[in-house]
């Protein structure tokens, strides 16, 4: 478990200062990522108008759970950066500052006065990573962004369901998710450009992008065999047996036979190694082509079992599979157990909260969790007073309502 801290964790981006200012989801769960690694997070929301993800999802006693894992690891500041007074304060911040991260559209922060010429103008180190559903530029750059656009508009949609079914958006924010592990990677790989320039820059990413960008050679298979990737369901076009298969006591099995010794060993363990003999078993793409086959032969095999049963035969045989689980059997889970990969966090609400842990393990400087997502607003007078304001100056704000 987690132990309580009250500054960031110590990990390998210790010095770094982020300040968050986006919503909905990709830019603070890039800036998430970021302050797990040990960076220095300042998550700033409107004074009057908190970031959404609050209050996303289910709550328990009127708080919002989201928030407590996209929020943690943060510091909260509420700034108005529309009023002359919210821009000084973020000015003053951004001096001292690595990276900005933004998510409003294109023109928003030139309109306040806020832009890439100001920004760099208080500090030529800057990096600003700004992340829109469209990019910076273009004919759609203006345009309202969300992820379900990008599964849309990328192709993810069209590939993704049953054959005879309309095409299916992921129930998750995944286009926001990959947009957010993108933006930590080019934020690290500008920070690594300001080593050696000694200058800052702005990082564009439009949400678009990495889904498109993960898809695989669909831009290549069209261009030179005009092909388009149908929808197959759980299937593949590439290898079979590759579905989900139901057991006999009513739970599901997914079987991947990338490998040809995989699809082998699978065909010996139910029982149908003459199809090891055909012609087509030799290649993915012929055993695709008789996947109906396949799919019996497993199928009928699997649904005779139960999904411990199958689970253990398919691992003694070392054969690919995995139960498909819900959220209660990933926390059951002896392998997830083993990596902490859900971990308990202590909290001030609710005593202790489990979570995701951070995304992967380093082996010398490993992230951490030093505390879950805090109340809208909770380090603002500490943050003001660590700009060198007096509790005047602060009240004079709060007055004009920048704070």
């Amino acid at each position: 478990m987690t132990t309580p801290q009250s500054s960031p964790p110590q990990g390998p981006l210790t010095g770094l200062r982020v300040l968050d200012l986006a919503t909905l989801f990709a830019g603070p769960l890039c800036a998430t990522m970021l302050g797990d690694f040990g960076a220095e997070v300042v998550k700033v929301e409107h004074p009057r108008r908190p970031d959404p993800s609050r209050g996303h999802g289910p709550s328990k006693d009127g708080v919002g759970l989201w928030w407590k894992t996209l929020g943690r690891n943060k510091k909260n500041l509420t700034l108005d950066l529309s009023s002359p007074g919210g821009r000084d304060v973020l000015l003053k911040l951004v001096a001292d500052a690595d990276v900005v991260i933004e998510n409003f559209r294109p023109g928003t922060l030139e309109k306040w006065g806020l832009g890439w010429d100001e920004l760099s103008a208080a500090n030529p180190r800057l990096v600003l990573a700004r992340i829109t559903g469209f990019g910076q530029f273009g004919p759609y750059a203006h345009r309202p962004g969300f992820g379900t656009l990008a599964e849309a508009m990328s192709g993810f949609a069209a590939i993704t369901g049953q054959p005879d079914g309309p095409p299916t958006l992921p129930p998750f924010g995944l286009a926001d998710s990959i947009a957010a592990l993108a933006t930590s990677y080019a934020v690290m790989a500008a920070l690594r450009g300001r080593d050696t320039t000694g200058r800052g820059q702005v990082v564009d990413m439009a949400i678009i992008e990495p889904m498109l960008a993960i898809l695989g050679p669909q831009a290549t298979w069209y261009d030179q065999l005009g092909y388009v990737q149908p929808r197959t369901g759980n299937r593949s076009t590439n290898n079979a047996p590759r579905n989900t298969y139901r057991t006999a006591d009513g739970k599901w099995v997914a079987v991947s036979t990338s490998a040809q010794s995989i699809a082998e060993r699978v065909m010996h363990l139910v029982g149908r190694p003459e199809f090891i003999a055909e012609e087509w078993f030799a290649t993915g793409s012929g055993r695709a082509g008789h996947a109906d086959e396949l799919d019996e032969a497993v199928g009928s095999w699997i649904a005779a079992h139960t999904r411990d049963e199958v689970v253990t035969a398919f691992e003694q045989a070392e054969a690919a599979i995995a139960p498909v689980y819900d959220i209660r059997d990933v926390l059951r889970d002896e392998q997830y157990r083993a990596l902490d990969s859900v971990t308990e966090v202590p909290d001030p609400d609710f005593g202790t909260v489990k979570m995701q842990n951070v995304l992967f393990r380093l082996s010398e400087t490993p992230g951490a969790i030093a505390w879950t997502g805090r109340p809208h607003g909770a380090d603002t007078d500490e943050i003001l007073h660590g700009l060198g304001l007096s509790e005047a100056d602060i009240a004079s704000l709060r007055e004009a309502g920048a704070v």
